[in-house]
Order: structure tokens, then C-alpha cells, then sequence
């Protein structure tokens, strides 16, 4: 299963937000003091106080708006507007009463940068602007104290724009991640689902196969003896009725041995030796029932894999090799089980008349035998898979493989 990714550290650039609001307090805070005290030599003492405590009292009341914002909380962006022009015109009207406050309005300005919308906040600082430079030219102030106010108005406005910028982007960000982590764990839940659909049917393809065996061996053979028994009580010549005897105790001995196949065909007993045995007797039935030549080569540096795995790999060469006895006729068919960098490898190849894979249904089964879906299912639990090549007249190989674990 995939490993769920990790979210990138988006939130650095709103703590970056954070610090520079307090940064901005402080200056606030800092240069309002300062110029109350500088606007008493002025004989403003008390509209500048007055004027500073309005200042501050709004600036509180948008910090405040601005973190219930960033709880949930939904704030109206006419209600941001008004604070920050609010501010804005506090801030001119303090700079009227004593230039000593022109400082302060570099904070202002980056202020109602952030808040206002470009649209608002280049009309606004540029008004907060016109008012600084028309009381310090009132006051005979040098051209450099002029210019300072411009720059500072212009390198404000960048700052706040391209803080605003990074945010809106890290959250852009951060959106996009939260929807490829959803779809990623969409994806996950789904191919459980898809693996849970194929093990089950796979589970129902095996209990049909067996349903089918037992149809199609031991109900007939029960059937044939209860109707020779049921004819041998209705005559009476002693002959007949050997003669019926001896077909009962027949059918009931292939019966037995029809029995005896179905239960090895669900757990061959050779296989408790490894995949030798299983798979050479798998070859020797191949080659007797057909005309093909079948050798079977078994790595002998192959060591005891787990039960699961070695039925897993046996279900496969059933399965392969029922299909080469039906379709194939093959002259030739090799069968091998090797280590090949750190997986076990079981591959099948004969030389038929083979197909186009790209004709394979959606579920393709093998024909009386393993289901070809239940069997990808089950390798790709085990951390496996599978793989066919195969063109009309040049044979078909097939290949699976496994994780080589040793017997626990």
C-alpha cells in the first residue's frame, strides 16, 4: 500500500503573516507613544492622546476580527475595508495635528496595504500620502523629508502585496495537496475494494469448479450405483444380479478414486516435499494425456518457500497447463521455477498455436481450472504478479512470480 504523503510545511509563510502583524503593532504602538510625547511641545498634547487611543482601540478591534477570520469565523470584506480606512484616516488625521506622527504612517500604509484590496489601497495611501506631504511642506520641512514619506509609501505597499501574494499562493498550495492526499486515499480504498471483489470472486469461481467436479463425477457415479441397486432388487436371476453387483462395486471404486482426485486437486499431499514432486507429476499427466514432451526444471538451490506461496505457484501450473492440454496443441512445453533477484520465478512456455492477449475477457479464467483474475488477485496480496506474451502460431509463455520468502 502506498504510504500516505506528508503536508508540506505551507503554514510557514502564515506564521511569517503572523509575526510581521506584531511587528507591525509594535511599530504602531511605538511611534504613536513617540509622537504624543513630541506632540505635547506642539500644545497637541490632548488631541493627539485622544487621537492615538481612537487609533488603537480600532487597530484592536480588526486584530481581533482578523483572528476570529482565522477561526472559521466568516468576515465581510466591507467590514475589512471600513476598518482599514478607518485606520487610514486616524493616522492623517494625527499627522494634522502634529507632523511628529508622518513616521507612524509607514506601519498605517502597510496596514491597509494588506487589508484593502489593490483597487482601495493605492487610492487610499496615495490620499494618507497627499495629507503627510502637505503638512510637511507647511513646516518648511527639506525636500529629503518630503521624498522619505514617498518611498516609504511606495516600499510599504510592495511589502504587503507580496506578503499577501505568498499566502494566497501557500494556501493555493495547500489546497491542492489536501485534493491529491483525498484522491490518493480515494484510490487506496478503492483498489482494496477491488482486490477484496477479486479475491471473492475468485473464492466463488473455485466453489464452482468444485460444485461442477463433483456434478460432473461423484453425483453421476451415485446415480448410476442407486439405479443398478434399485434394478438388481426387481431381478431375480442370480447371474443379473452378480453381474450388477460387480458394476455397482465398480463405479463405487472410480467413485473413490474420482474423490480421492478432487480432494488432492485442493491440497496435492507431494507438495508437503516442495514443488518438485507437484509439478513433475503435473508434467508426467501433461505428457500422457497429450503428445507434447514436457521437462520440468526445479532450481535445485531452491529452498522451502512458505505453504501459501508454493500452492499459489502449483494453482498457476494447473491452471497454465489444463489450457495447454485443451487449446494448445503443443509438441514441446517447459516448465521452471528459478531464483531471480530475490523473487521466485515460475515460467511456463509451449510452442502451440497460441492467441492475441488482447482478446482476454475482462475476468479470464482458465478453462476448468484456477481462475486467471483470482489468481492475479492472490499475487498481487502476496506482493507478486503475472505476465503473458503469446501471438497467433508462435506459442504462449507464461510468467509468475513471487517474493522470495523462505519457510517460516
Amino acid at each position: 500500500m502506498t504510504k500516505n504523503a506528508q503536508p508540506l510545511p505551507f503554514a510557514l509563510p502564515a506564521r511569517g503573516a503572523a509575526l510581521l502583524e506584531i511587528i507591525q503593532d509594535i511599530l504602531i504602538v511605538g511611534l504613536a507613544v513617540f509622537g504624543s510625547v513630541r506632540a505635547v511641545s506642539d500644545g497637541a498634547g490632548t488631541m493627539s492622546f485622544l487621537g492615538v487611543l481612537l487609533l488603537l482601540v480600532s487597530l484592536g478591534i480588526g486584530r481581533i476580527q482578523q483572528r476570529r477570520e482565522r477561526s472559521g469565523r466568516k468576515v465581510t470584506p466591507v467590514r475589512k475595508v471600513e476598518w482599514a480606512l478607518i485606520v487610514l484616516v486616524l493616522g492623517a488625521a494625527l499627522v494634522i495635528c502634529s507632523y511628529h506622527f508622518v513616521w507612524l504612517q509607514f506601519p498605517l500604509w502597510l496596514l491597509a496595504a494588506q487589508a484593502l484590496p489593490l483597487v482601495w489601497a493605492l487610492p487610499a495611501t496615495a490620499t494618507s500620502l497627499t495629507v503627510v506631504i502637505s503638512v510637511l511642506l507647511q513646516t518648511n520641512s527639506s525636500t529629503a523629508s518630503v521624498i522619505g514619506p514617498m518611498i516609504g509609501a511606495l516600499v510599504a505597499v510592495g511589502i504587503a502585496r507580496g506578503a499577501l501574494l505568498l499566502q494566497n499562493e501557500a494556501q493555493r498550495s495547500q489546497e491542492l495537496l489536501d485534493r491529491v492526499l483525498a484522491t490518493q486515499s480515494e484510490a487506496a480504498a478503492l483498489s482494496d475494494e477491488v482486490v477484496r471483489m477479486q479475491r471473492e470472486a475468485g473464492k466463488l469461481e473455485e466453489r464452482t469448479r468444485l460444485a461442477r467436479d463433483i456434478h460432473d463425477t461423484l453425483a453421476q457415479g451415485f446415480s448410476s450405483i442407486i439405479l443398478l441397486a434399485r434394478v438388481a432388487e426387481r431381478t431375480s436371476d442370480p447371474a443379473a444380479v452378480h453381474n450388477l453387483v460387480t458394476q455397482i462395486e465398480t463405479t463405487a471404486s472410480d467413485n473413490l478414486t474420482q474423490a480421492r482426485q478432487v480432494v488432492y486437486a485442493l491440497n496435492p499431499p507431494d507438495i508437503a516435499s516442495g514443488l518438485s514432486a507437484p509439478l513433475q507429476r503435473l508434467g508426467n499427466d501433461l505428457a500422457n494425456q497429450t503428445t507434447a514432451e514436457v521437462t520440468v526444471e526445479v532450481d535445485p538451490n531452491l529452498r522451502r518457500l512458505p505453504i501459501a506461496d508454493e500452492i499459489i505457484l502449483l494453482r498457476a501450473a494447473q491452471g497454465t497447463l489444463a489450457n495447454i492440454r485443451r487449446h494448445a496443441h503443443a509438441s514441446h512445453v517447459s516448465i521452471n521455477v528459478s531464483v531471480v533477484d530475490g523473487t521466485v520465478r515460475l515460467d511456463i512456455v509451449d510452442d502451440g498455436v497460441g492467441f492475441d492477449p488482447a482478446a482476454l475477457p475482462a475476468i479470464p479464467t482458465f478453462d476448468g481450472g484456477y481462475g486467471l483474475g483470482a489468481l492475479k488477485a492472490r499475487l498481487s496480496e502476496a506482493g507478486g504478479g503475472l505476465a503473458i506474451e503469446s501471438e497467433l502460431g508462435s506459442g504462449t509463455a507464461l510468467s509468475v512470480w513471487l517474493p522470495l520468502r523462505n519457510e517460516p
